[in-house]
Formats: structure tokens, C-alpha cells, sequence
């Protein structure tokens, strides 16, 4: 017997064969392509120094954030730059430039994934319990679908960044303010995404086998659908948290986050450099970059690790 070629035009027979062949999983074959992948690598390098800064702030340096004790030596003409013990300078305030670049990487990071974790609770609880009843159907099934998911639509009518500004001055300026507006922002970004993975799943042969087999619908929701359709979103929040970072700014440097104009936080520290950008302009430029890198991090990871996953993306 003759064995027919595979067809040289068909990439996804070519590679189920190859991992067939090579007895990897999906999830090993998932992490070879993103070890492979340059854009991975220099994301998650950037991510490991963001994260290696902000937990080790104290062992870089050995002044506090916002202490001011050199404002004798600011004035309107001059900031001193780089030097006398200070590796970037002097800020507006008079405190080490350098503590106040790591400390601010370490509120960043602490604002980011909080807010992140908040909008992927709420959003994977909402989009669980719509994917639920619309994969479960039904008459009442379809309007509890129907309802959440025009309360998502309202949501995401708005502007994220101008919803989350919206809360922010409700709520007054404080931290707290700026976690929960940033974290509402997200929520119907992952409530969409978890609904959708799950109305999707829910016509995999797996489902088909189950029910057939004479499997509750509710049992095959919770024990089979939903844990199916948390990977995607769980690769979102990486995105996630890229967009969490610029928003924390954003609302810093409109003025609706921490009421201290010395306190070691980038989007802080852009509004302090406004009225000495002519003379200092890197009291703007450090923590601009620093912001931009960061979320260009993130960005590159998430989008390496969503096309990983992706089995339509595999050759």
C-alpha cells in the first residue's frame, strides 16, 4: 500500500501531525513558539526589569520618595541635573529624581494589577454567568443573556478612558478612585471576551459528546465550557495591563489621583515637570519613557502569548 502525501497547502493537517509526532501538547507547543518569538522575549525582559524595580525599590536606593530635603537647591532657573550623589538629579520638589523613578515604577505596578485583577473578576463573573444562560438557552436563559450584555453595551459605548475619568471625579481624588475607575474601564472588555469564548465552545465536539452521553446542561457549562474559555481571557489581562498603566497616568497627571504633587507616581511626576520642562526637560522625559516602555512591554507579551495559544496561528 502507498501511502498518499499530505497535501503541501494544508498547514494545520502538517502541524497536528508534526506534534502528533512529536508527542507535545498544546500548551508545550504554545510555549515553544513564544520562546521562539523575538517580540516575547523583549517583553517579557522589559516586564522582569519593571517588576525587579518596583519590588526592590528600597535596595536601589537609600533616600525616601518625596522627601524634598534638597528644595534650597531649586530654583526657577535651575534643577540640578546628574551628579553630587543624585544618579539622575534633583526633582521639582527638591527629592532624589532616581528614588522617585523606582518608587513610582512600584505604585505603577501596584495600581495596574489591582485594577486589572477588579475588572477581571467582575468582567470574568459577568461574562460567565451570560456565556451560562446563553450556552444553557432557554426563554429566561436568553433575557438574563440579553440583559447583562446590554448593560456591557452601555459600557462599552464609553470611551474607556473617559468612563474611567468619570468615576474618578465621582469618587474624589485618591488612590482608591483611580484602582476602581481604571478596573471598571475594563470590565466589559473581559465580560465580552469570557461570553464569547464560552458561545463558542459550547458547539465543540466535546459538548456534543456530553450532552449525548445525557450530561446536565448546567453540569457541562461549569465543568467543561467555562474552564475551556478562561485561557483567552486570562491572556487579556496581560493587554490589560498595559492599558491599566497608561490610564493610572493619565488620571494622575489630569490631577484625580494622589493629592500630594510630590508623591513618587510618573503620572505625579509629568504634572510636577510642566512649569520646569524649559529648564529640566527630564523631569518629563524619564518618567514618560518609563511609562511608554513599560506598556510596550506588556504589549508585546500579551500579543505573543495570544498568538501562541492560538491554534489558527500555529505552522
Amino acid at each position: 500500500m502507498t501511502m498518499l502525501p499530505t497535501p503541501p497547502g494544508d498547514p494545520l493537517v502538517l502541524d497536528q501531525a508534526s506534534l502528533d509526532a512529536a508527542g507535545l501538547s498544546l500548551t508545550r507547543s504554545a510555549w515553544r513558539r513564544l520562546r521562539r518569538n523575538p517580540g516575547a522575549i523583549v517583553g517579557a525582559v522589559i516586564v522582569a526589569v519593571f517588576l525587579l524595580v518596583a519590588l526592590c525599590a528600597p535596595l536601589l536606593t537609600s533616600y525616601r520618595p518625596g522627601s524634598g530635603q534638597w528644595a534650597d537647591q531649586i530654583t526657577l532657573d535651575s534643577v540640578p541635573g546628574p551628579g553630587h550623589g543624585h544618579l539622575l538629579g534633583l526633582d521639582r520638589f527638591g527629592s532624589d529624581l532616581w528614588t522617585q523613578m523606582v518608587y513610582g515604577a512600584r505604585s505603577s505596578l501596584f495600581l495596574g494589577v489591582v485594577s486589572t485583577l477588579i475588572g477581571l473578576t467582575v468582567g470574568m463573573v459577568l461574562g460567565a454567568v451570560s456565556g451560562g444562560f446563553a450556552v444553557v438557552g432557554g426563554r429566561f436563559g436568553r433575557r438574563v443573556d440579553n440583559v447583562l450584555m446590554r448593560c456591557v453595551d452601555i459600557m462599552l459605548s464609553v470611551p474607556s478612558l473617559l468612563l474611567a475619568i468619570s468615576i474618578a471625579a465621582i469618587l474624589g481624588a485618591n488612590v482608591w478612585a483611580v484602582i476602581l475607575a481604571v478596573g471598571a474601564a475594563q470590565v466589559p472588555f473581559f465580560a465580552r471576551l469570557l461570553r464569547g469564548s464560552m458561545f463558542a465552545q459550547s458547539g465543540e465536539d466535546y459538548v456534543l459528546a456530553a450532552t449525548a452521553l445525557g450530561l446536565r446542561k448546567r453540569r457541562i457549562v461549569i465543568g467543561h465550557v467555562l474552564p475551556n474559555s478562561i485561557g483567552p481571557t486570562i491572556v487579556q489581562a496581560t493587554l490589560g495591563l498595559a492599558t491599566a498603566t497608561i490610564e493610572v497616568a493619565s488620571l494622575s497627571f489630569l490631577g484625580l489621583g494622589q493629592s500630594d504633587p510630590a508623591a513618587a507616581e510618573w503620572g505625579r511626576m509629568l504634572v510636577a515637570a510642566q512649569d520646569r520642562f524649559d529648564v529640566a526637560p527630564q523631569l518629563a522625559i524619564y518618567p514618560g519613557v518609563a511609562i511608554a516602555v513599560t506598556a510596550l512591554g506588556f504589549t508585546l507579551l500579551g500579543e505573543a502569548m495570544r498568538e501562541a495559544l492560538d491554534p489558527r496561528s500555529r505552522r
